[in-house]
């Protein structure tokens, strides 16, 4: 059974995200542009910044029943701009969506899924940990705090499979919560097909991919499919 190379080349397929913006560049950057920081670095705005906070609060409040509404639609505007590699812009929404409802634990899942997209894992994992300790069945979060743990395994794996063994039980346990909280979410039904697969269990593999296909499957790509069918046939009915 192929181990994590089918769930590593998987991962990489489903990382949509540009590689041009460098983590040194982006780290550069925002000491001069703390829109570029989570939360916007918790540091004092100027008087002209809080004036344009002020405006947008009134101005989404005109088109949303609440800011909560007001601060989902810039976090899913934050992941559009980030599908179509503009890193920044999507900082930008999501530091917006934070002073529209700072309660709103999502945008800790847009700031890791930045972090993720530059390669900075410890950071994502540092946003994706304070989002759960405000909301714990934060399904979004918990999905990708997985997926977090299936790259360490996937770094790990050539050099130390033991410590890979427990990134991935670990990444089984957080997309294993996510998926009791919400199996309707595709993302962590096409990700613990890809675990299972890589465990070698092939009827989870199976069966987990086949939910996410009930699903609509629009996250299903063409390679997993072709390795999940090379690797494990399915049992005649």
């Amino acid at each position: 059974m192929k181990d994590i190379l089918t769930g590593l080349l998987v991962l990489l397929s489903l990382t949509v995200f540009s590689q041009q913006t460098s983590w040194e560049k982006w780290e550069l950057e925002s000491k001069t542009d703390i829109r570029l920081l989570p939360k916007y670095g918790n540091v004092e705005k100027t008087k002209k910044q809080k004036e344009a906070d002020k405006i947008l609060i009134e101005t989404m409040l005109k088109h949303d029943s609440s800011l909560k509404k007001a601060s989902n639609r810039f976090i899913n505007l934050g992941f559009q701009f980030l599908y179509k590699n503009d890193i920044k812009t999507a900082m930008y929404r999501f530091n917006q969506a934070y002073v529209l409802d700072s309660t709103n634990t999502d945008i800790y899942w847009g700031f890791g899924a930045i972090y993720m997209s530059l390669g900075q894992y410890e950071k994502a994992k540092e946003q994706y940990e304070e989002g759960l300790k405000i909301t714990p069945d934060n399904t979004r979060i918990l999905t990708d705090y997985g997926t977090y743990f299936m790259w360490q395994h996937a770094a790990l794996i050539p050099t130390d499979k033991e410590k890979a063994m427990i990134k991935l039980d670990s990444a089984m346990t957080y997309m294993s919560k996510s998926y009791n909280l919400d199996a309707s979410y595709q993302q962590t039904t096409f990700k613990l097909s890809i675990l299972y697969l890589t465990k070698g269990d092939c009827n989870n593999a199976w069966k987990y991919y086949d939910e996410c296909k009930s699903l609509g499957g629009q996250i299903i790509i063409e390679a997993y499919t072709k390795d999940l069918q090379r690797e494990c046939k399915r049992k005649k009915k």
